[in-house]
This record gives structure tokens, sequence and C-alpha cells, in this order.
């Protein structure tokens, strides 16, 4: 590039369209969080850029450095860009974990404050493989495919599934000091424990105390942004992580998930009593696996086989009912289905890549039924108090 034109015409029209660049982590201009270090303009039109990563092995520099090269390219009269990535200081760390804390006090869980404006749903299950990994990362998609800025938590700190189901197992999160920022993917912010690990095939062998710091700072410590809905997939049952996550997030509401049979549904209504027990409130079951479709090759039409039973979903809504004294719905029957399970290992959910199939579609309808609802107050802690103290 030749020598930089000082007060060049083209750097207003370039600062404007580089303010349109959002960092691909934070989802705020780069301009605003000070990564544009520098912007220098030649006779001939060729445009250089300095942008300042946060960190050196900023896994999202390439896409940062096309979508900067797109914006500047796209200002009439740049002839070249050149991008050139540097490395915040300590002090512009220190100033942008600052400006993204906006003045909170550290260890805050902004999720848990009375005016917070993001629906937290946890989607539980009192036992594992009904599907619950499933529920939650298709759903997620869903609300996000419909406008929704969506965050997803994996707080099953043993068997985490999250990442692999959404194709982000080997990714690492950025810091910016000691915040974490959630690794984008599908639309989603993602955090789970396993993306913390030193290698993938690391066991997680913690209890209680441990477990509970280690869900304060996936919570605490992550810039999750201005979310519209944050879904949190727990461990099956009853044990640590749902009394923590009761207690740290007393206002969630929480999806129950079970399979038809017998089994299933009465541990599922163990797990909704236990969410009660933290004052969170149950807005609803998920019947997975409810039935095989097979089209029948002969006639054509449509047969259902109850490979799990029947009826589970419809029990664990009605003893919830009975047992929380409010009424507790069957949200969704979802079918068992081959291609959900192969979405799930590919990293590809059907939500995504086939939203015909029979099981995406009720995953689409219980997304669309949970965006209607309105904000239920019952129950909530609302942080108010009598005037005059």
């Amino acid at each position: 590039m030749r020598a930089a034109v000082l007060d060049h015409p083209l750097l207003p029209p370039i600062q404007t369209a580089l303010s349109k660049v959002d960092d691909p982590e934070i989802k705020r201009p780069i301009t605003e969080l000070g990564m544009v270090n520098a912007v220098e303009v030649d006779a001939d039109g060729g445009a250089r850029i300095e942008v300042l990563l946060t960190v050196s092995g900023c896994p999202m520099k390439e896409t940062l450095t096309r979508e900067v090269t797109a914006a500047v390219s796209a200002v009439p009269g740049v002839s070249a860009v050149q991008v050139d990535l540097g490395v915040m200081s300590d002090d512009q760390r220190h100033a942008l974990r600052e400006q993204l804390k906006g003045g909170q006090p550290d260890r805050e869980i902004p999720f848990a404050r009375p005016d917070t404006l993001t629906k937290v749903i946890a989607v539980a299950s009192g036992k594992g493989g009904v599907g619950k990994s499933s529920v939650t990362v298709n759903l997620a998609l869903a609300l996000a495919a419909a406008g929704r800025s969506v965050g997803v938590l994996d707080a099953d700190i043993y068997g985490h599934s999250v990442p692999a189901m959404l194709g982000v197992a080997d990714a690492r999160p950025t810091s910016v000091d000691d915040m974490i920022m959630p690794v984008p993917t599908n639309g989603l912010k993602v955090m789970s424990i396993g993306m913390l690990k030193p290698r993938r095939d690391q066991v997680i062998a913690w209890r209680g105390p441990i477990l509970d710091r280690a869900l304060t700072q996936m919570l605490a410590d992550v810039y999750w942004g201005d979310l519209d809905y944050l879904l949190l997939d727990l461990p099956p049952g009853t044990g640590d992580v749902a009394i923590s996550l009761g207690q740290k997030l007393p206002n969630a509401e929480v999806l129950v998930v079970t399979t038809p049979q017998a089994a299933a549904a009465e541990v599922a209504e163990r797990a909704g009593t236990m969410a009660s027990m933290m004052n969170q409130r149950v807005i609803g079951v998920v019947e997975n696996m409810s039935y095989l479709a097979v089209t029948c090759p002969h006639c054509g039409e449509e047969q259902r086989h109850e490979v799990f039973g029947s009826g589970g979903g419809q029990d664990t809504a009605d003893g919830l009912t009975t047992r929380l004294g409010y009424a507790v719905p069957l949200l969704a029957q979802v079918p068992l289905d081959p291609r959900l399970r192969v979405g799930g290992d590919e990293g590809v959910p059907v939500i995504s890549s086939e939203p015909d199939l029979p099981s995406a579609r009720a995953l689409q309808a219980l997304a669309d039924g949970l965006d209607r609802r309105g904000r239920n107050l019952l129950g909530r802690q609302l942080g108010l108090a009598p005037a005059g103290r």
C-alpha cells in the first residue's frame, strides 16, 4: 500500500461501513468495542484497516477479516482492502471487559435479577436417554430461526452433549480477562463445560462445591449479552446441579421431557416436583419418542407403532397438575425418528436440516407455542419492597 493520505474523503464512509460490522462473538459493532485501531487510505483508494483482536488465538479472526474486507470493499471508490490483525493490550482488554459489564458487579448472574427480560427455560428429565438434549437443541434453533436471541447452556456437567449436537464439539470459547465469550454457532450462543476442558475425552469427576462453582462461572462469567431466551440442558434426575440451578435461577421455568413408558413418566414427575420445590414454575411436558410412524408398502397409509407404550407424557402432565396445584399441559408429542438421532450425531439438527419431518414439525410447534406465551408473574420473585423502605 502507498503512503496514506490524511483527511482522505473515503475515510468517513469507510468508518460508517465498519460500524456495521459486528464482532462474531460479542455481536456488537467493532467500532463501538474499540477494535478498529487504524484506518488509512492512499491516493489510489487502497484502504488499510487495523483490527485489534481480544486475544491472539481468537477463533473467529478469519470470519472477522472476511466481514471487514467485504464491508470496506463495498464502499464506492475503494480500490483494494488490506486487513491487518493486532492484539489488544491488557489495558484495552480490561476496558472492553468493563464496557461489556456495563458497571455491573463481578459474579452477578444477570438472569437472576428480578428485572431481567430473558426468559430462562430449564429442560429437565427424570432419567437419561429420553432425548432431553435433542429437544433442547432443536427448540433453541427453532426460536433463533424466529428471530429471537437465544443462548444455550449445557448444564449437564457429566453428560454434556450439546456441543456435539451443534457441530462445535472441538470449539473453545475466547476469554477477555476473566470474562468468557460463548461460542457462536447456528445463530445461537453456546456454552458447555465440555468447551472448558483441555481435552474432549477428559472425564469430569466433580462433586457439590466444585459443581456449584462451575455453574456460577458459566452463568456469571460468560458474556451472554441481551438474550430473549436462555435454554439450560439439565442433567437427568434431582441431584446437585438441579438444586444449585434452582437456587441461582429461582425465576426459571421448567420444561419436563419424558417418554411414553410408565417407568420414565414416574421419574419425570419427580423432576417436575423438584423444580417446584425450588420455586420454579413447570410450564409443560414434552413426550419424546411417542410413536414410530411407518408407511405401509402395500396401501401407502401411515401406521403408528407405540414402541415405548403410550400415555406417559399425559400421565406426567396430569400428575404434576394435581401435585403442583396449577395446569401443567402436555405441550408436544415428538415421534420416534432415526433421522432425529442422526441429525444430533452429525451436528446438524433436524429442525434446520429437515424441517418437514414429523419430528421437526412437532418441535417447531413446541417452539411456536412457547414463543407465543406471555410472561407469567405467578410465583416470580419481583424484587419489590413496600414504599418508604
